[in-house]
């Protein structure tokens, strides 16, 4: 009796937490965050916040790891780092004159520096999903597929930005990128009437890098949303589990 009365409770919480049912959201909440809702099925306000938080994680988790290493960006066409706008019009030329391999080593390049700066991005994660408060996480679940992924480009953006950017700049170094972009540009300058042409591909990649980190963290919240009992610790088994 007690199984089936929990079954019938973690349904309503599904539904809420990843339905889109208003009216459905609205009962799930008056019923959970009563004080009967609450000594009926043994789940807390901690437990909800923390079985997100838990799920939040693992998914950010997921992401650092698949884009922070070798191929992370530059064999994904989804996310892959184009050559920026100021230097395709120099890409273009350059090709006619037999400069494709310079041109395409550099794209390269600039998707390694990403790569390597994508992993400093996991302890901010952390710390933002640790920071989030439960209004913060009660206003996530009633949200749209990705407000979670919307919330962390709020909180996450500025500090993301300031603390790749030194190693992607230094990592453009590393790899050869800089070195690569003032070989095509010196032999770019040679071409009699080209128009001038000063990118700055540190901030460029940096923010081509976060811009991946979120497209890929949407994906793995609307997962989660669409299928949160994966079950991969305790409370994840309490809180979603069948």
């Amino acid at each position: 009796m007690k199984s089936i009365k929990n079954a019938g409770i973690l349904s309503m919480l599904m539904l809420c937490l990843f339905g889109n049912t208003a009216e459905a959201g609205e009962k799930w909440w008056q019923k959970v965050f009563s004080k009967e809702g609450f000594e009926t099925n043994e789940l807390s306000v901690t437990d909800l916040s923390g079985a997100f938080k838990q799920a939040l994680t693992i998914g950010a988790e997921k992401v650092i790891s698949q884009l922070g290493t070798e191929g992370g960006f530059s064999a994904d066409e989804a996310i892959r780092i184009p050559l920026p706008k100021n230097l395709k019009k120099v890409a273009k030329v350059l090709k006619k004159i037999g400069m494709t391999e310079q041109i395409d080593d550099l794209k390269l390049k600039m998707n390694q520096a990403a790569e390597t700066a994508v992993p400093i991005a996991k302890d901010l994660f952390i710390k933002s999903i640790t920071d989030m408060t439960f209004e913060d996480v009660k206003t996530i679940y009633q949200g749209a597929d990705d407000s979670a992924t919307q919330y962390f480009k709020q909180k996450m953006t500025a500090r993301l930005t300031e603390n790749m950017n030194p190693i992607v700049e230094s990592s453009l170094a590393e790899v050869g990128a800089l070195q690569s972009l003032n070989k095509v540009m010196d032999k770019y300058q040679d071409i009699p009437f080209v128009s001038s042409v000063n990118p700055n591909l540190t901030e460029y990649v940096v923010e081509k890098g976060i811009d991946g980190v979120f497209y890929y963290l949407a994906k793995q919240e609307a997962a989660i949303r669409q299928d949160p009992a994966k079950q991969t610790t305790e409370l994840l088994k309490k809180v979603f589990g069948q």
